[in-house]
């Protein structure tokens, strides 16, 4: 079902951007008064105003109404709680270890200071 909307979806959004490329702009009204463009329409001396205007409209309104019904699917499929319910759980991450396995060896006390350290050790700020 959802495959068949967004088909459909897609073929009505196609529909509007060639429906829009064809039609005139609103300034194609003064170079017809004189003499040029009127000759040339495709749908007769009438013009094409009134068929591309209801074919854009219709084509709008079914986009808005796929868009809203792929909304809703999608709402639907994402399995959102209703309020007041139990948020569901993973029984596999309660069970994670606290502390990361690692290859690199941890310490369990700190080193011992020997006489004899490679790094020079700190002037006291106190003095």
């Amino acid at each position: 079902m959802e495959t068949i909307i967004v088909v459909v979806h897609v073929i009505v959004a196609v529909a509007i951007v060639g429906l829009v490329l064809l039609q005139q702009g609103k300034g194609a009204d003064a170079g017809a008064s004189f003499g040029s463009g009127s000759s040339q329409t495709v749908f007769g001396s009438s013009g094409s105003g009134n068929f591309l205007v209801r074919a854009t409209t219709i084509a709008a309104t079914l986009f808005f109404a796929t868009s809203l019904t792929l909304a809703i699917v999608a709402k639907d499929q994402a399995g959102l709680a209703a309020p007041g319910s139990a948020p569901i759980v993973n029984p596999e991450l309660l069970s994670v270890p606290q502390t990361p396995e690692s290859d690199v060896p941890q310490l369990d006390a700190a080193p011992e200071a020997s006489d004899s350290q490679d790094v020079p050790s700190l002037p006291d700020p106190a003095n």
